[in-house]
Formats: structure tokens, C-alpha cells, sequence
């Protein structure tokens, strides 16, 4: 599990009130170390309506550090979470690209703002996720994933930095998830039975859709069957709506698919039929690939380009420092400029690093 000595260093463990971290803390204190506990502390921009579960996860948190009798404090890293990831997020939608906000949400807040305010006077810092480290012979770090292939969360983490990873452990990643709810139970933990969380890192129930149209609002425009070139409704922003989408158009006569975006004149297209031929790629380009340990070859790979079980075997070549083509041996159905195209070793394991789809 835990391949790295831990009984001199100093742990930092990112307590979210959710029963994963919670978890963590109780591996780390059964084995007789004794973390640091903090809460990062995010909540709506203003007070208002929408705020989220955050007392509840607070209260959550606090109650598991003292528990083991842990210190908790709260990092306040607000101002942080709207001033990059929100514009990220908004810069990358209104270019008309699919970002992923809980990928950049660990570089830039859990493994970033946070490291800058406290996590710099750790060793290690400590998190929930679904994900696991190794070293090789060489004493290089790597990101492995986690035996539980639905809740393996080696693709949110694929963008941080090397010097991050160096210090990230993740004390439940050898785990099933049923595994660290039947732990939470044993041990009494006060959140055992809680929901795991969805939507948004940090932004609890807020509604994705919601959280564009508080920052760009509505833009209408037509959609329009890319076969025919006929107009058949309307939409309310091409920010809601991204490539190979089908759920949630709520036009008649469907299904139809999301295909294609044209910024210009705010159309959108779509396709009738099941899994139109459109829809699909083998070939596409990524930008700026970020190698997680250290550049490799990527001859034979797997790669994902959403946070589903499956993975799809490529080979990937090189075409200058920024730019690579993958080129998959199946067709891929959704692939859309602003993902994260997330690469592992062919055997699944090892995560080699992920570049944003460039289309």
C-alpha cells in the first residue's frame, strides 16, 4: 500500500467531511502516525441562497479529527477557487471547449493554494482519492490507479505538477469503495452512510448550468440538423451544451447528438439517428500534454477522455514540444476540444500524464 516510510515525516491530511478523507485519517492514525487535519474552505462567491453543504462538511470534519485527536484547521482558499478555476472554467467555455474544472481544481487549489498557505510545512499531504502511488528502481514517483476501475480517480489528478505528486499520498487508494464504507462503520465514523458528493469539487449541489449562467448568462441561438440544415429549435448558450452529448437537448423526434459547435454564428448542430458517424474519431490532436513523472514513450498505450471505466488502447506520436496526435485503434464517440485526454501504460496502471484536446 503506502510504499514510502511515514513515521518521520509530517502529514497534512485534506479533510473534506466526505467518508473518503475521513478514512484516510484513521489509516494514517492506525498505524501510529498522527496527521494534521485542515479543511479548505471554498463556499459560494457571496453568501447567498446557494450556499452549500459546507457547514454540515465542516462539522463533519471536526468531528472525525477530534475523534482521533487530530488538529483540524480551516484554510480559507475562496478567493483562490473563483479567481482560477472559475476563470479558467468560463475562458474555456466561452471559447466553446468542455473544460473540467475538478482536474484543475487539484493543481491549482488542493495541491496549490493550499500548499501556499500550509501544505508547504508538510512532507506529505494526504487525500481521499482513488488513486495510488509507487516508486521504481530510480526513485521515481508514479501515479498508479486504483483497484476499483468505476471509482478510480487517476484522471482528475492527471494535471498536477511533478513536485505535487511528490508530495501527494493516498492512504485509501488500495481500496473498493464498498472496502471504506464497511471501514467507516466499524470504526463508527459519524459520515459512514453519507452520499458520496457530485457535482462540482467544492461547489456541493450547485448545478453545473447554473454556475455558467451566473457568469456568461444566456446566449440563444439556433440548432440545427447537420444532415438536413434545417433549424429545429433552439438553444439557450453553446456553453451548455458539449460534443456527443445526448441527454437534456429536449427536441422531439430524437435522439439527437451534439456534433459541432460554430462559435461564430452560435449555432448548434446536431445529428439525428443513434451514434451518428459524425460523432466519431480516431484521430485528434492534444496540446501541451503534461507528463506527470517524467517524458516517456507512448507507442503503446490506453487513454480515457471522460471519467468512465473504459479505457481505449493508442499509440501516440510526438509531433513537436507541444503538440501530439493520438491515434486510437477504435473509434471514440464525444471527443471534444477543452477534455483532458488522460494517458496510462498499456496494462492500465501506471498514468503517464494528460494534454487538452485541441480540435
Amino acid at each position: 500500500m503506502m510504499e514510502e516510510n511515514l513515521k518521520e515525516k509530517k502529514i497534512a491530511v485534506l479533510l473534506s467531511g466526505g467518508v473518503d478523507s475521513s478514512v484516510v485519517v484513521y489509516e494514517l492514525v492506525s498505524r501510529g502516525l498522527q496527521p494534521d487535519c485542515f479543511y479548505i474552505k471554498i463556499g459560494p462567491e457571496e453568501k447567498e441562497e446557494w450556499d452549500c453543504s459546507s457547514e454540515e462538511d465542516l462539522e463533519m470534519a471536526t468531528a472525525v479529527a477530534h475523534k482521533y485527536g487530530c488538529r483540524l484547521q480551516v484554510v480559507d482558499c475562496h478567493r483562490e477557487y473563483w479567481d482560477e478555476v472559475t476563470r479558467y472554467t468560463m475562458e474555456k467555455v466561452k471559447a466553446g471547449f468542455t473544460p473540467n474544472p475538478d482536474v484543475m481544481c487539484n493543481r491549482l487549489i488542493k495541491f496549490g493554494a493550499f500548499h501556499e498557505k500550509m501544505g508547504h510545512n508538510y512532507d506529505l499531504i494526504a487525500t481521499g482519492h482513488y488513486a495510488q502511488t509507487e516508486i521504481d528502481e530510480n526513485g521515481d514517483k508514479w501515479l498508479v490507479t486504483s483497484p476499483d476501475p468505476v471509482k478510480d480517480q487517476t484522471d482528475f489528478l492527471a494535471q498536477i505538477y511533478s513536485w505535487q505528486l511528490k508530495k501527494a499520498i493516498f492512504p485509501i487508494g488500495h481500496y473498493q469503495k464498498d472496502e471504506v464504507r464497511i471501514i467507516a462503520e466499524r470504526e463508527h465514523l459519524v459520515n459512514a452512510k453519507r452520499k458520496d458528493s457530485q457535482g462540482i469539487c467544492f461547489l456541493g449541489q450547485i448545478n453545473y448550468n447554473d454556475y455558467i449562467r451566473r457568469y456568461l448568462g444566456d446566449n440563444p441561438g439556433d440548432v440545427v440538423d447537420l444532415e438536413t440544415g434545417k433549424k429545429i429549435g433552439e438553444h439557450r448558450g453553446l456553453w451548455y451544451h458539449t460534443i456527443g452529448q445526448r441527454k437534456g437537448l429536449g427536441f422531439g423526434g430524437g435522439p439527437w447528438f451534439v456534433v459541432k459547435k460554430d462559435i461564430g454564428s452560435n449555432i448548434l448542430y446536431v445529428s439525428h439517428g443513434y451514434d451518428p458517424k459524425t460523432a466519431y474519431k480516431k484521430d485528434f490532436p492534444v496540446l501541451d500534454f503534461h507528463f506527470l513523472t517524467k517524458e516517456v514513450d507512448m507507442h503503446k498505450v490506453r487513454f480515457k477522455i471522460r471519467h468512465t471505466p473504459e479505457y481505449h488502447p493508442a499509440i501516440i506520436e510526438k509531433v513537436d514540444d507541444r503538440h501530439y496526435m493520438i491515434h486510437s485503434e477504435e473509434p471514440i464517440h464525444g471527443v471534444a476540444p477543452g477534455q483532458f485526454c488522460v494517458v496510462y501504460d498499456e496494462n492500465n496502471h501506471r498514468c503517464l500524464g494528460s494534454g487538452e484536446i485541441s480540435i
